[in-house]
């Protein structure tokens, strides 16, 4: 990781400094996932199964799971594994039942009542990684939400393993949260199928789910087809911040940092600090635990594009942090719920030294499905209300329109829009002769 003063850096210097890898789209990867949307637009499963050859270098004999491959799945599954699924399960939903939002109903007005009502997105389409690892949880990160939501059609693909089949561990959390279809497919041809549907499957309304760089291209392609589907969010690399002062452990830190350095080579880490001490610690501490880990190239190449930051204080440590806007945020210091009062931008923060970022990846309760990119400022990571849709609705009885209709009739006449006056006045005329 590389070492940086931020009071020694010009402006540009730090601008630079907080850049996130791959943080141009590519153009050559814009055009190879605008070919395989093409592909599989046109070509349907028949694409799909080509691509999978192509891309996974793996034989499928069929797209969609069957249900027997559930069962398998189920048997072969260590108790300890399928107990700590459940578990984070039922923690999920207990944090997303309750910040689920609810119908309204308001009278804003004498005679005049407005609505909101809840209505789930009818068919939604989960991505869910498998890279260079599956990723049960995020099944789980998903298919929760969804299932709280109420939506009638859920719909998940999953890269296949070389040998063609789905992970066990993937199809083990799908099933718990009462997912039936689920489809071997990865990368931007899943995408691709998820958004305008093959034979095999069905078109949908919203895509959800991270993945790479290629995952994440395809997802906002399609977005802007004019027929294309919704998106969650454009969710790519992982990358964390953290933020620790002088009474913080160097090894919980260095674990931190390498925790999310592992997701992939295109991830980033920092550290923000104002003990040179800490500093000191962590840069001993990271290749002694990055040597032990079994993806330590991958977490290696990670940290190349890292930095450790001094900073003058914790204050301006938070100023930093939400002109980066992390995906993840942890907050080790004395007082971490002083310092959360500072924070404006971030997709998921963890308070004090027992709250590691691995717990909100799996099984803390809260979702994983986070904005990066810097997109926390404007984002916010999923939920149930993702996975839905608002509806208003409003009725006026007789005197709730004479009440507020002259109100109308003015603004209408000011946008230069008669018709729109017109509506009210000839209820209002009417009204005046029934009464």
């Amino acid at each position: 990781m590389k070492r940086m003063v931020w009071e020694a850096l010009a402006v540009a210097e730090r601008a630079q400094l907080l850049q996130r890898p791959l943080r141009q789209r590519d153009t050559e990867r814009k055009q190879v996932v605008a070919e395989i949307i093409a592909r599989v637009r046109h070509g349907g499963d028949a694409a799909l199964y080509e691509l999978t050859r192509e891309l996974d270098d793996c034989e499928v004999q069929a797209l969609q799971v069957a249900s027997a491959a559930f069962d398998q799945a189920a048997a072969q599954m260590v108790p300890a594994l399928q107990q700590a699924i459940e578990e984070a399960r039922q923690r999920i939903e207990v944090f997303h039942r309750a910040t689920m939002g609810t119908s309204i109903r308001v009278e804003t007005a004498p005679g005049v009542v407005c609505e909101r009502l809840t209505r789930p997105i009818v068919r939604v389409g989960l991505y869910v990684p498998a890279g260079s690892a599956p990723l049960p949880s995020t099944a789980l990160m998903l298919g929760v939400p969804a299932q709280l939501a109420g939506c009638r059609e859920v719909v998940l693909c999953t890269p296949p393993k070389p040998d063609g089949r789905v992970d066990a561990a993937v199809l083990v959390a799908a099933r718990a949260c009462g997912i039936k279809r689920v489809f071997g497919l990865g990368g931007a041809q899943a995408i691709a199928a998820m958004a305008f549907g093959t034979e095999s499957v069905p078109a949908c309304d919203k895509l959800f789910g991270p993945g790479n760089s290629w995952v994440t291209e395809a997802k906002l392609q399609v977005s802007a087809e004019p027929e294309g589907p919704a998106i969650d969010l454009p969710a790519g690399p992982s990358e964390l911040l953290v933020i620790a002062d002088k009474t913080a452990d160097p090894k919980f830190v260095a674990a931190d940092l390498l925790s999310q350095a592992e997701h992939g080579p295109d991830s980033q880490v920092l550290l923000l600090t104002d003990s040179v001490e800490l500093i000191d610690a962590v840069e001993h501490e990271l290749p002694r635990q990055l040597a032990a880990l079994p993806r330590c190239d991958i977490a290696g190449q990670a940290l190349a594009e890292s930095r450790l930051i001094q900073v003058d204080d914790i204050a301006q440590a938070a100023e930093i942090s939400n002109t980066y806007a992390p995906e993840h945020l942890i907050l080790n210091v004395a007082q971490p719920r002083n310092l959360l009062v500072r924070i404006e931008t971030a997709g998921s923060v963890f308070l004090g030294p027992w709250s590691p970022e691995s717990v909100g990846d799996y099984c803390s309760g809260t979702n994983h499905v986070l904005p990066t990119h810097g997109y926390a400022r404007a984002w916010s990571g999923l939920s149930v209300a993702s996975f839905q849709k608002q509806i208003t609705v409003q009725e006026l009885s007789f005197r709730g329109l004479q009440g507020i209709g002259d109100c109308a009739i003015t603004l209408a006449r000011a946008e230069g829009l008669e018709a729109h006056a017109q509506a009210v006045f000839q209820r209002l005329a009417a009204a005046e002769r029934l009464a």
